[in-house]
């Protein structure tokens, strides 16, 4: 046999080796962020009058009866059927629920027919324990809405990164349902605009607007696909497979409670990851109560955005309504949108729901 032949059938054997264990490979270890690229970008059916609501409480438990009420009856106000999950209401310390129970929840109401959206009641902590006991192959064949903020972050993230199903970083159940807020839930989730997301005008009586102000780091435009979320659940991950690939996206972040130098802690996660350099663009929403708690001084905010943000030389900009507070974008993880810097808006580029 000459060598020639013998090089092309040791590659040809290899490359059937190669096919058999790919193909033989769970789901869930085909799509890691390493495969991503392979997988297709779902998008969810839109909501309607008279669809289901499965109402879930994937992260910490609720101690009082009156935030199931308010959720559902929000819920109720939208024209939506609601379908409390068994373990609603279910304790564990801090949880709600056992690991098992919190991800069972959400497996059940992918495969239930009836139910065609899913929305959690509330963040806390915790939805990284349950992202290795999700159904990752059933979620991508029974495609669904979902949608929360905060923790829930990790289920929004990890669930795009393995299915490639758009998630929604939105009001939760038990969130204020003002009218900016569900103006522009409607309009992705209802009505399948792809809309255009800019702060409010809030001058009223004052000459010029000093409420819900957009601060530019950088100028310009750029286009990418929107991923992103709350920013301390979001590093909590990095070096998992439950985070998507980050080129040329586009990234928005939030955060609660977290003095200044835990937000340069995690803006260092990033950069040393190599997250920040792959990004197009960088979109900040509010820090809500990130205040330093005294000492002998510390860097601000707007010094720790620059630090990191700047030297990248693309679009970014702070100030967006994403986050923990009353009046709040729904921002669709996964589809591709156009931010403008010096305008501090985003408009998406196609409907997020079919």
């Amino acid at each position: 046999m000459s060598v020639s032949r013998r090089n092309f059938l040791k590659t040809a054997g290899n490359s059937l080796i190669f096919s058999s264990v790919i193909s033989s490979m769970p789901f869930s270890l085909m799509t890691t962020n390493h495969a991503f690229s392979m997988l297709k970008t779902i998008k969810p059916p839109a909501l309607y009058a008279g669809a289901t609501i499965g109402l879930i409480s994937p992260a910490g438990a609720i101690y009082e009866t009156l935030p199931y009420q308010l959720a559902t009856e929000s819920l109720e106000a939208m024209g939506l059927k609601v379908k409390h999950s068994p373990f609603l209401k279910a304790r564990y310390g801090h949880l709600a629920g056992t690991d098992e129970e919190r991800a069972s929840e959400i497996n059940q109401f992918f495969a239930d027919e009836q139910v065609g959206a899913i929305i959690a009641i509330r963040g806390g902590s915790g939805c990284a324990r349950i992202l290795d006991k999700l159904d990752y192959a059933l979620i991508r064949k029974n495609p669904k809405i979902i949608v929360g903020y905060s923790d829930i972050t990790a289920l929004l993230l990890s669930i795009y990164a393995k299915t490639g199903l758009t998630t929604f970083h939105a009001p939760m159940g038990s969130s204020s349902w003002n009218s900016f807020s569900y103006q522009y839930f409607r309009k992705l989730l209802f009505d399948k605009e792809a809309s255009l997301l800019q702060n409010p005008d809030k001058k009223g009586d004052s000459l010029i607007q000093t409420e819900d102000r957009i601060q530019t780091i950088r100028g310009g435009k750029a286009k990418g696909v929107l991923v992103g979320g709350n920013l301390s659940v979001l590093t909590s991950i990095i070096g998992s497979d439950y985070l998507p690939d980050w080129k040329g996206k586009i990234l928005f972040l939030e955060e609660v409670n977290e003095e200044p130098y835990r937000v340069d802690r995690m803006f260092s996660q990033l950069k040393l990851a190599g997250i920040l350099r792959q990004l197009s663009g960088v979109i900040i929403g509010k820090c809500t109560n990130c205040k330093p708690s005294g000492g002998y001084g510390t860097l601000t905010l707007e010094e720790i955005y620059h630090d990191f943000l700047s030297p990248l030389q693309i679009p970014a900009f702070h100030g967006s309504m994403i986050g923990h507070i009353a009046s709040q974008f729904t921002m669709p993880v996964g589809i591709e949108a156009e931010m403008d810097a010096d305008k501090g808006t985003i408009q998406l580029l196609t409907a997020a729901v079919e």
